[in-house]
């Protein structure tokens, strides 16, 4: 049997420094660091983990969003018809459609089309009159009612006279107690004249009696200034219709005092019947209008209301103004209307159509088979189930018709709906009733 290994044996205070080394200070630091670090790396991890978090999210709401416009599209886009076995994409009959393309079709014809210059004018009276006192006085009396149609010589406003009309006796006497001087003054001088014939006065007595007679012909022309003068004060105090035309509102009543030299009026009136409108004309359409104006033409000018669907009334041209507007470029010219249904309100907005000249025998064409590409026109014309396009040189259009100067000849047939649909040397079937607007998501037949 084997000898047991001996233990050594340890000392008594050995051990106790051990222990002692194990609870020293520097074992505690230790382990309060590791908690720290630890507790650290668990808030990195918390603050990475919400980050992350919330990406995903981010991500997902644009993916959804993506998902949901996706589905919009390919939900509301056009559904394509099948195309027919043997088919050929893009075959004569239209721009990717299959076969012949119906149409409706218009046709060209030869008339006459009138040559308009379309603007915007105001409704101008001939005369406007604007009342002013020239005496000075109460107002006694007011004849017209606000708005009312007045005569020429129609009584207006009165004012008080009585110191005008005594001025004016005190003239008249004068006058006639001057004349009676100059008769008197008359009978002597013829005395005179019969007494130097008998030779039974002086030749200087004749002569001072014919100069007296003179100047009493003087006095009396003078009194007759002053009758005159003061005659014309009386007639002020009674203010009178100038014009035929229609009054305004009542600006003075009975009572107030007017002065001669106040600035305020007392009634306007504006005449109504007839009345013109002022227009502008482009310069560029000046020389045409000039030269039919030259040539004694008379210029008929219609008259639109605001919106430009009812006409007021029919005029004439009446002048062109002596000069171009250099800030617009245009001319002003004239245009009288009758206005007898007093459908015009002065200072009223209005446009007017002035007819220039009417082209005779052009070739017409409906405006709505006129098609453009940049600043090219064109239509289509049929020939034997064919579409061929043309490219016209349009010139004036009105009421829906336009007149064409070169590409067409009367009598062609053409195209006149389902252009989307056509191109050059399409194949078309005509259709003798309108063709349907194309609805979203099909096409018109």
């Amino acid at each position: 049997m084997a000898q047991a290994e001996k233990i050594p044996a340890v000392e008594p205070e050995a051990l106790g420094r051990s222990f002692e080394d194990q609870s020293s200070p520097s074992f505690g630091g230790d382990l309060g660091t590791s908690f720290e670090e630890h507790n650290s790396s668990r808030e990195e991890f918390q603050k990475r983990k919400h980050r992350a978090r919330r990406r995903l999210f981010l991500y997902g709401g644009l993916l959804l969003f993506l998902i949901i416009i996706a589905i919009f599209y390919f939900s509301t886009k056009p559904k394509k018809t099948a195309a027919a076995p043997g088919a050929k994409a893009g075959a004569a009959g239209g721009k990717g459609q299959q076969g012949p393309a119906t149409i409706t079709v218009g046709q060209s014809a030869t008339g006459n089309i009138n040559v308009y210059v379309d603007a915007l004018g105001t409704v101008t009276p001939l005369n406007t009159v604007t009342l002013y006192s020239q005496i000075t006085g109460k107002v006694v009396a007011v004849h017209y009612r606000e708005g009312q149609l007045v005569r020429k010589g129609d009584p207006l406003i009165d004012i008080d006279s009585r110191s005008y009309r005594a001025t004016l006796l005190q003239a008249q006497g004068a006058l006639e107690r001057d004349q009676n001087l100059l008769v008197e003054a008359q009978m002597d001088l013829d005395r005179y004249k019969a007494a130097w014939a008998r030779n039974a006065i002086p030749r200087q007595q004749l002569e001072d009696q014919e100069k007296l007679v003179l100047q009493d012909q003087g006095t009396v022309k003078n009194d007759q200034g002053l009758v005159q003068y003061d005659q014309v004060q009386v007639d002020y105090c009674h203010i009178t219709a100038p014009i035929t035309g229609r009054v305004g509102l009542r600006l003075v009543d009975p009572g107030n005092v007017v002065q001669s030299s106040s600035t305020t009026s007392l009634v306007v009136i504006t005449q109504i019947q007839p009345i013109t409108v002022v227009f502008t004309i482009p310069e560029d359409n000046l020389g045409q209008v000039e030269s039919r104006v030259h040539a004694g033409a008379k210029l008929p000018v219609e008259a639109f209301d605001r919106a430009g669907t009812h006409q007021i009334e029919a005029g004439s041209l009446i002048t062109l103004d002596n000069q171009v507007d250099t800030t617009t470029g245009t001319v002003k010219g004239r245009a009288s209307f009758t206005n007898k249904g007093e459908v015009f309100f002065p200072n009223q907005f209005v446009n007017t159509r002035l007819l220039v000249n009417t082209l005779q025998n052009a070739t017409l064409i409906p405006d709505s088979t006129i098609q453009h590409n940049g600043t090219t026109a064109f239509v289509y014309v049929i020939q034997e189930g064919v579409a061929h396009e043309v490219k016209i040189k349009p010139s004036v259009s009105d009421n829906g018709i336009t007149a064409v100067q070169a590409g067409l000849k009367p009598g062609d047939v053409i195209a006149d709906s389902s252009f989307d649909k056509l191109q050059d040397k399409s194949k078309v079937i005509l259709s003798s009733k309108p063709i349907p607007a194309a609805t979203s998501g099909s096409d018109a037949p």
